[in-house]
């Protein structure tokens, strides 16, 4: 039965990645659940509804472990930890990598979170795709930019050259680009407004993996990152810092270890009632205030940056889908009903 339910998570990391919004809540990676992704949550509490799994979950709150020694640890056959560890890793609870061993190879397991939170309410319509209006739009197809150095790109093939010159954010490569860094200054896109004309609104959101730009990497580097929706702000985020401690899963062979290697997946929501970040409150900014209209000439607007008062001028890393930890570019999500 449990190879039967291990087949059947298949697949469930990739919908994890997609689905999700795991946040880093006082340096505390969380895994986010909710009921608008039932099958998700499902396949997760699945996963721990077994005392082995809790056990090896404990284990692995100390330090990595391969599976020959979670097995002795336990007194288990060193089989029925693999199948107990499998339908862990479908879900992203652990992580598992494979490493040279005296004679072979070994799998190394270990914990991906702190953190694990189920929400029992719905958001309206964000299950329906007759009520969900999505663009996933491209780092690199930004409509206008204004950055200063410390900046470049980086494509899934190397970086743009020069480095750290303005100049490539006005290349025909940019439109590739899957890492894109600046201290100062903002880049803006423009996402269609294709929903039905007659739809009544409820929420925008848009999600990006993005961190601070330091030199190297600093998971002490402070940056003030606002957002602007149709020229109106609606909140600035103090992302903690640019972090580089391990490789990002995605990031392509010929990243080396001592610079940005991910960023945090964070969401931006704003409903009539205000702005949130992450589904906390972020400021007073409405809806109503965006001047958002279905099939309008005008597109709606998004600008990332860094005002010029900031008090942490600490840059950004805007990371694409073949860079940092999630597979996804930057994602609008309208609701409506």
């Amino acid at each position: 039965m449990e190879g039967r339910t291990a087949d059947l998570l298949s697949g469930s990391l990739e919908l994890f990645r997609k689905l999700t919004s795991p946040i880093l809540a006082e340096g505390i990676p969380m895994l986010d659940l909710s009921l608008d992704e039932p099958e998700l949550l499902k396949q997760v509490a699945h996963a721990l509804a077994s005392d082995v799994r809790l056990e090896i979950i404990k284990l692995l709150n100390h330090r990595k472990m391969n599976i020959i020694d979670i097995a002795e640890q336990l007194s288990l056959p060193v089989s029925t930890v693999a199948l107990n560890v499998k339908v862990l890793e479908k879900t992203g609870l652990i992580v598992t990598e494979t490493l040279p061993a005296r004679r072979g190879t070994m799998k190394v397991c270990s914990r991906n979170f702190d953190l694990v939170r189920m929400k029992l309410h719905t958001t309206l319509g964000n299950h329906n795709p007759k009520n969900c209006y999505t663009v996933e739009m491209p780092i690199g197809h930004y409509s206008d930019c204004e950055v200063a150095s410390t900046c470049g790109m980086a494509l899934e093939s190397g970086i743009v050259e020069p480095k750290e010159d303005p100049s490539v954010f006005y290349m025909p490569d940019r439109v590739s680009a899957q890492l894109i860094w600046f201290r100062q200054g903002y880049v803006e896109y423009k996402f269609p407004a294709a929903f039905p004309r007659q739809a009544s609104i409820q929420s925008i959101q848009f999600a990006m993996e993005l961190c601070s730009e330091a030199p190297t990497y600093d998971h002490d580097w402070p940056s003030d990152i606002t957002l602007w929706i149709n020229d109106t702000e609606i909140g600035t985020w103090t992302c903690p810092g640019d972090f580089g401690d391990r490789r990002g899963k995605l990031n392509p062979d010929w990243v080396t270890d001592a610079v940005t290697q991910y960023g945090l997946l964070k969401t931006w929501k704003v409903t009539g009632s205000g702005t949130y970040l992450d589904d906390v409150l972020l400021s007073g900014v409405t809806l109503q205030e965006l001047n958002i209209r279905a099939r309008a000439p005008a597109p709606v607007k998004l600008r990332i940056g860094i005002k010029p008062d900031a008090v942490n001028i600490g840059g950004i890393n805007l990371f694409g889908r073949r860079f940092g930890d999630y597979e996804q570019d930057i994602i609008m999500r309208v609701m409506y009903e």
